[in-house]
């Protein structure tokens, strides 16, 4: 098929689970043929074997919302790779219940959308929420240490398109001051897990994790600023390996073809 649209495979990869039985490949290939005569091309085939594909134009910039609420390291940090053009997104709003960062986002030339949260408008702001993905046709949300937790119904909606930060600490050390509650057992490693959101909180198909390893003359301080360096590094690269399409849904779990 692909040759008969002149086209060449430029990387391939594969991986056939033993426990689900599924086969999973990502393909890139060059061709002068265009989108829609590939997809046109490759739907006779899918449909006979019962695949589940997409196809994309490599190094397309996905568009992307990030939520946050007052910590800055994520999303400061995914609006440099952005502008740096490191991270393949384009980045079209920044959506927070505070307004804390709001001068951050205009710095990097983004708008700012408040939409508050409280217990008697929680249904109010996701749809609002819901209606901006839909309006400025967001493909991925990214929860850059967003402290509130989506509904289900939400997580349902943006099912495989929301990813989530969090310290891998969970489900030690919940609540607040979770590095100062580290600190006062001693840990020795410092780890952060970027995931799909899901109803189940904290729980979705793991994308990326990354760890530094501490020792007793670490203060709190001092694992606070490792944890958010942590963090904003397991995020970006989730990030950037599904812009890129390099990430499968198995399930509960993930393959990445990195």
């Amino acid at each position: 098929m692909l040759s008969e649209h002149g086209g060449n495979i430029t990387e391939s990869q594969q991986f056939g689970d033993p426990d689900t039985g599924l086969f999973f490949m990502r393909v890139e290939v060059s061709s002068p043929a265009s989108q829609a005569e590939l997809e046109a091309a490759i739907e006779p085939l899918a449909g006979r074997f019962s695949m589940i594909w997409s196809l994309d134009v490599a190094g397309r910039k996905m568009r992307t919302i990030v939520m946050v609420s007052k910590a800055e390291h994520c999303v400061n940090d995914l609006l440099f790779r952005e502008r740096a053009g490191t991270l393949p997104v384009d980045i079209v709003a920044v959506v927070g219940n505070h307004q804390t960062l709001k001068p951050l986002a205009e710095f990097y030339g983004k708008p700012f959308h408040f939409v508050p949260v409280t217990a008697d408008t929680k249904g109010d702001a996701e749809a609002q929420l819901l209606g901006l993905v839909e309006t400025l046709d967001a493909e991925l949300v990214v929860l850059a240490r967003y402290m509130q937790i989506l509904s289900p119904e939400l997580s349902t909606a943006l099912h495989g398109r929301a990813i989530n930060i969090h310290h891998s600490f969970l489900p030690s050390f919940k609540g607040a001051r979770p590095y100062f509650q580290a600190h006062d057992r001693g840990v020795k490693l410092i780890g952060a897990t970027a995931h799909y959101v899901t109803a189940d909180l904290d729980e979705g198909p793991i994308i990326e994790q990354d760890v530094d390893r501490v020792d007793h003359t670490a203060t709190p301080e001092t694992l606070t600023a490792i944890g958010a360096d942590v963090e904003r590094r397991a995020l970006a690269r989730a990030v950037r390996w599904h812009a890129e399409h390099r990430v499968l849904l198995d399930g509960h779990r993930t393959i990445v073809f990195k």
